[in-house]
């Protein structure tokens, strides 16, 4: 009998939605796309994911087949499509490991970013550049000592006369080494009593500027995908500004049900789950067969979650709280499977070649797993989010 001191608080939908057929046709051009580009030599989806990821002229090639601002306004060099047909082509990009890193953030995040809040130069200037695949972005929220808790940013941005002077330090920043800008939150006023949110402003960074420093974070694996970026006296021009002085709290905590709900919080380690299936072959025994398919069947909830997800851009709507959720069970989901993989493949009967394929990209999962809780928001923010959102916090 359920405890009637414990009570639902609130209801959480993910409305099953169905891909249209216009997605389904893009499907099969973005795959002709991709083994054109996999029979050219030009990446190897078996070793892509330990490498880089970052190709510049992969995302050219990309940009030019207009799948890079997909869904903004044909006057920014967008196309106008919807969140579902670009969900499919991020879908079909990660399943194979494609190197989309030099575009990837910009396209994902920080383009919806400006064309909401920036100035109109900046947005003629800059977002036809993503489009084409020649403009890197990075994000800068988290921080030393409040890591994915925004309320206690402390990087401060003190107003002078034409623009701002940023000093403070970002930390666990994506492709900051390569990046042309960050979209970063900053301090310039104190929170209020009555309001913790108060005081949070977001700019847009040239990361070419004076006083900006970047500092590698080198992982287990030897990649450097997170860096320290910081700023010391650091000018930012007035119409960099995005949005409002001391209101960026809504807007960032947008801007994360992007990075938060795509197929991307749980594809990353997808290469496990193929190579698995590989050396198990079409005859797994009863234990291998039934884990398998556990492996599986979870992948297809998150994955009809996070389209869900996705129909919600679509429809408008700044899915924050479901797209915490996608990113969580996705995170622990794609944690875990490297663990459950070496398990289940003990004793496949495989090629040797293949075998010694499996095990180089499980090693590499393994090294590289703890760091997936950081991207998007550390499991205990997000835990904190959905809480919040059934009106238990």
């Amino acid at each position: 009998m359920a405890d009637d001191s414990i009570k639902m608080r609130g209801v959480i939908d993910f409305d099953p939605i169905r891909l249209p057929s216009e997605a389904e046709k893009l499907r099969t051009e973005v795959r002709d796309f991709l083994q054109e580009e996999i029979s050219a030599g030009r990446f190897n989806p078996k070793i892509s994911a330990m490498q880089d990821g970052y190709d510049l002229e992969f995302s050219r090639r990309v940009g030019a087949r207009g799948w890079i601002g997909m869904t903004w306004p044909k006057k920014y060099g967008g196309h106008e499509r919807s969140f579902l047909e670009r969900y499919v082509v991020t879908e079909e990009f990660r399943a194979v490991s494609a190197p989309v890193r030099a575009h990837f953030t910009a396209d994902r995040q920080s383009g919806p970013v400006l064309l909401k809040y920036a100035d109109e130069h900046i947005k003629e200037d800059i977002l036809p550049r993503i489009t084409k695949g020649e403009c890197c972005f990075c994000i800068g929220l988290s921080e030393p000592n409040s890591g994915s808790d925004l309320f206690a940013a402390a990087a401060k941005a003190e107003q002078i006369k034409d623009g701002f002077v940023l000093n403070g330090t970002k930390i666990w920043t994506t492709n900051a080494y390569h990046a042309d800008y960050m979209i970063g939150l900053f301090r310039t006023s104190a929170p209020r009593e009555d309001n913790r949110r108060h005081g949070l402003t977001q700019f847009l960074v040239d990361m070419k500027s004076q006083g900006i420093s970047v500092n590698p974070i080198r992982d287990m694996a030897g990649g450097k995908d997170f860096n320290e970026v910081v700023f010391t006296d650091c000018f930012v021009p007035e119409d960099h500004l995005l949005g409002e002085v001391n209101q960026a709290w809504k807007q960032a905590t947008s801007e994360l049900a992007y990075e938060r709900s795509g197929p991307e919080r749980f594809l990353e380690t997808f290469y496990i789950l193929v190579e698995l299936t590989r050396i198990l072959g079409g005859d797994p025994d009863r234990r291998e067969a039934e884990g398998l398919g556990r492996l599986v069947s979870q992948l297809h909830t998150l994955r009809r979650m996070s389209v869900s997800v996705n129909g919600m851009l679509q429809a408008g709507k700044e899915p924050v709280l479901e797209g915490s959720i996608v990113k969580d069970l996705g995170t622990v989901w794609q944690q875990a499977l490297p663990s459950k993989a070496r398990g289940l493949s003990t004793f496949a009967k495989c090629l040797s070649e293949e075998r010694a394929v499996f095990d180089e990209v499980l090693g590499f999962a393994l090294q590289i797993s703890p760091k997936l809780t950081i991207q998007g928001g550390t499991t205990e923010i997000l835990r904190g989010i959905i809480a919040r959102g059934l009106g238990l916090r």
